[in-house]
């Protein structure tokens, strides 16, 4: 019995290759979703709706992504967090939809949003987005954070409801990395630019500064 456990778990854990991305154990719902290529999604994700994840983009474990959602190149997903772009209505006499009220009539009432991250964006453990928010180049959102409204590009934002901490760079560098659109170029482009991936940025004028 013992060999036959650890024989699944194997199993479960081996990733499902499909073009160039990598599917680790068993996500739901996958037929809704876009995938650009390149892209790594962790085991028990849950997906719902319209969505679309850029290329490059990387899942953690227990990820619920439900609504019309697009995450664009090179983002980094973390352990069970969570997209809502729907929401149940406010501002009706119930905010019930199931079914077993009026054979589910209620269910047209339901708020439909649209979540917009765009690249390079890190998202840490447990957070939530809800509504209609979009996500700047770069943003760090912390752990267990709850976005309800627009990130600035290349800031931090935490906390519940999650409030900006800082802006990663000065106004300058931000601008340059804006300019710069990094994640449209080609592998090959990628290592002419190589160098300015090991800069620390925090202190720079420039992300051309030499150091």
């Amino acid at each position: 019995m013992k060999f036959l456990k650890v024989v699944l778990f194997r199993i479960s854990q081996a990733a499902d290759q499909r073009g160039s991305s990598s599917f680790f154990g068993t996500s739901r719902g996958l037929s809704n979703v876009i995938f650009e290529g390149k892209n790594s999604i962790a085991d028990r994700c849950n997906f719902s709706g319209d969505i679309q994840i850029g290329y490059a983009t990387t899942l953690g474990y227990n990820n619920v992504f439900h609504g019309c959602i697009s995450i664009g190149k090179y983002c980094q997903v973390g352990f069970d967090v969570a997209l809502h772009a729907t929401n149940h209505p406010s501002n009706y006499l119930s905010t019930y939809i199931n079914k077993n009220l009026f054979d589910g009539e209620l269910k047209t009432l339901k708020e439909n949003n649209k979540i917009i991250i765009v690249n390079d964006v890190w998202i840490g453990h447990n957070a939530i987005v809800v509504g209609n928010v979009t996500i700047g180049n770069g943003a760090i959102i912390a752990a267990g954070a709850v976005v309800t409204k627009d990130v600035a590009a290349y800031t931090v934002v935490g906390g519940v409801p999650a409030q900006m901490i800082k802006e990663r760079f000065n106004k300058k560098v931000i601008d340059e990395l804006q300019e710069l659109k990094w994640w449209d170029k080609s592998e090959k482009e990628l290592e002419k630019i190589k160098p300015l991936f090991f800069k620390d940025l925090s202190s720079l004028e420039t992300i051309y500064e030499e150091k």
